[in-house]
């Protein structure tokens, strides 16, 4: 054992500082190399940072969290290539495992995994069972990290002071706080499409860290001192007459232009957002020029995205197997036979998975349908649902729900869409993007009106009960919404009641009379379900009826009502009926 001894003068006082290199120091392994090494994969982990981690200011909150990390564990151990090495190793397996988990589920590595698939043995056990060779890829990754650290561990003839680790983790800390401020809000897809693999698990701890600590991934109120009933599924959907054949059309990115006074437009285009009853419906959703699958979810479960916090661009993913009374299964459980027509590959944003739990396990995707390209002509899209439902009359007597999902509305708007079509777009004035995108919605109600005059003529002793909405409005919108025109669509930030939130939800029946809407001057997204299926005349559920009753009560509201311990307590009741699993 080699001990320096370094007598320094520090004030009054003389400060004795030992460097110690152990005696096993192997093959004339030095203090200097321990240095060198810690030096190099700094800089290669920099490096990498700089190349993957996408712009400066998010690559600045990556080297932070880092910083910060590696400082802790230097703290404890006064072993910086020990440290250093160690959280190398682990980030190499996050980046491992979110390069794997992207290209099975479409979505990288979450904190939230590390919790979700350990939370049960049913959990872990379905993992096992459909990814194996991943679970035991994992344990081998893991097993490297560690053999990576006690290798490290054994040939680190650093000893830092602990002034040093507390000093670079104030700095560290401070990166982080600025990297994240400046960065700005996370994408929505960030977790799908960019390889923002060590910045995304860092980010994602925030929200983890949340749920875990309400115990829930859905906010609810605690439990009350006498425990309400819990809801019960529907059982019985007995009902004298065949219900209608129902169509629901989410309409990708439409919404009304006239809710916007000083525009310009066609005014042939405002029948395609009326109803029955001669009213344009406002529906409130809870995205705005993006992430369609929030509306969705909320459609198809009856529940607020916004409840879920952090958490709420995950909901679909996390959610796989752990709701049940939803829209599909309710309709399944009325003798329905459920069919998705999706725009793009059935395993985006893992849909494939979460449509299948909830009840939609037919799903006619873009490979199925042979589209040419991922925004089709509604056309298309409606022409399939013809031929399937032609095919389905044919050969059953059972009521067919069709879910069709368009796209041809969605952006990007400086693009001519279907430059053949001579359609109307906006007046004098409108902005391009704004005139590109009146033209679409021109399109969009051509083939809705062919649509339903094809029903009509093919299906006359047919009856129909036809939904459409708008997921959530264009970013053609931006600037009539105050935004500048550069803006992105998750830079407009909005408070829960702002206009862009608006989009539209309608209701026709061919041979069926549509029972009363709801007089409400605006629907928040999560009731459209219920009330699809009070529409068709079927039976609801008790968790329904009590929608129903939260719908009055709040005046359209829901996550936002302004008696928000009744949705809470609502959202308890679910929990503890097993209608939803949040943990």
């Amino acid at each position: 054992m080699k001990e320096y001894v370094v007598d320094a003068p520090v004030g009054r006082r003389h400060v004795v500082t030992r460097l110690v290199e152990p005696a096993f120091a192997w093959r004339g392994w030095t203090v200097t190399w321990s240095a060198c090494t810690t030096a190099a994969l700094a800089v290669l982990m920099l490096v990498y940072f700089y190349a993957y981690e996408g712009q400066l200011f998010n690559v600045v909150f990556t080297i932070g969290v880092t910083g910060a990390l590696v400082s802790v564990l230097a703290f404890f151990t006064r072993r910086l290539m020990f440290s250093l090495a160690l959280v190398a190793a682990l980030d190499a397996v996050v980046i491992w495992a979110s390069t794997v988990k992207r290209q099975t589920m479409n979505m990288v590595v979450h904190a939230y995994d590390l919790f979700f698939y350990l939370s049960s043995w049913s959990t872990f056990s379905y993992l096992w069972h459909e990814q194996r060779h991943l679970v035991v890829g994992l344990g081998l990754a893991l097993t490297g990290s560690l053999i990576i650290g006690a290798a490290a561990w054994r040939f680190d003839q650093t000893r830092s002071p602990r002034i040093w680790s507390a000093t670079a983790f104030a700095v560290a800390v401070c990166l982080t706080i600025v990297g994240a401020a400046l960065k700005g809000e996370r994408r929505h897809m960030q977790f799908n499409f960019e390889a923002l693999y060590v910045s995304s698990f860092y980010a994602s701890w925030a929200e983890t860290l949340e749920t875990l600590a309400r115990g829930s991934m859905l906010e609810a109120s605690g439990r009350a001192p006498v425990t309400p009933p819990n809801y019960k599924a529907l059982a019985d959907c007995a009902m004298v007459d065949k219900p209608p054949h129902i169509i629901m059309i989410h309409q990708e990115s439409l919404v009304p232009p006239g809710y916007f006074p000083k525009l310009q437009y066609d005014r042939e285009l405002d029948p395609l957002f009326r109803s029955q009853d001669g009213r344009t419906h406002k529906l409130r959703v809870e995205t705005y020029g993006g992430a369609s699958w929030l509306t969705e979810f909320s459609i198809l479960t009856g529940i607020s995205t916004q409840a879920f916090g952090g958490m709420r661009q995950f909901v679909q993913t996390f959610l796989v197997n752990r709701l049940t009374d939803t829209l599909p299964q309710n309709l399944a459980m009325c003798g329905y036979r459920n069919v998705v027509y999706y725009p793009l590959l059935k395993n985006f944003v893992s849909n494939d998975k979460f449509y299948a739990s909830i009840g939609l396990k037919e799903i006619f995707d873009a490979k199925a349908q042979k589209a040419k390209t991922a925004n089709e002509r509604d056309k298309f899209y409606f022409n399939n649902a013809l031929a399937e439902l032609e095919t389905h009359i044919a050969t059953s007597r059972a009521p067919l729900f069709s879910y069709i999902l368009t796209m041809s509305a969605h952006w990007p708007y400086d693009v001519t869409y279907q430059p053949g079509e001579i359609v109307a777009g906006g007046g004098p004035g409108t902005t391009p993007e704004m005139n590109e995108y009146l033209r679409r919605l021109a399109l969009a109600k051509r083939d809705y009106d062919a649509f339903v005059a094809d029903l009509k003529i093919r299906f006359p002793g047919e009856r129909f009960l036809i939904v459409h909405y708008g997921d959530h409005q264009p970013t053609a919108t931006r600037t009539l919404l105050g935004f500048k025109e550069e803006t992105e669509a998750e830079d407009a930030t909005m408070i829960a009641d702002a206009p862009g939130f608006l989009t539209y939800f309608a209701m026709d029946g061919i041979n069926y009379e549509v029972p009363a809407l709801p007089a409400q001057d605006v629907v928040d997204v999560p009731y459209l379900g219920m009330l699809v299926q009070h529409a068709a005349g079927l039976p609801l559920s008790d968790a329904n009826r009590e929608r129903q009753r939260l719908l009055t009560l709040c005046n359209g509201r829901n996550y936002g009502c302004n008696k928000q311990g009744a949705i809470l307590a609502f959202h308890r009741r679910l929990i503890d009926s097993g209608i939803i699993v949040t943990r």
